[in-house]
């Protein structure tokens, strides 16, 4: 299944929880992470802030996105204008349009009062966790 991150679940990875399923989800191939290079320049720019710089965690992530593990990529995108208070968070909804995702996976209110944009959900953690059937 083919699905967007949003960043905040990467950064929540981190200290487990459901966040942390979902990244073991991808990693393992049980989904696929569809990323732009907006969605990816967010990725390494928040991880990079947060202290991760030098983590293993981080070059193990930069590892995985370099390789393309488990990744499809897009190089063009829609323009999408949903996210009326964080326009910035509208790259992941135009990433998850450009692959076909069918989720977003998202911690933010902004984007997850979307709930669905043209057939993609809009999802927390745990509610992606509880429809999933991989």
């Amino acid at each position: 299944m083919r699905v967007v991150i949003d960043t905040n679940i990467f950064v929540s990875s981190f200290f487990g929880g459901n966040p942390r399923k979902i990244i073991d989800l991808w990693k393992n191939e049980r989904i696929t992470l569809c990323l732009s290079h907006a969605v990816l320049d967010e990725y390494i720019d928040v991880l990079r802030r947060i202290g991760l710089k030098d983590g293993h965690e981080l070059e193990e992530l930069l590892s995985l996105f370099s390789r393309g593990f488990n990744i499809l990529f897009t190089t063009k995108t829609p323009k999408i204008k949903i996210i009326k208070n964080d326009p910035d968070d509208d790259k992941f909804i135009e990433c998850a349009v450009a692959l076909k995702a069918k989720a977003v996976i998202t911690g933010d209110r902004e984007v997850l009062a979307v709930k669905e944009y043209m057939g993609i959900r809009i999802l927390t953690p745990q509610q992606f966790l509880e429809s999933y059937r991989g």
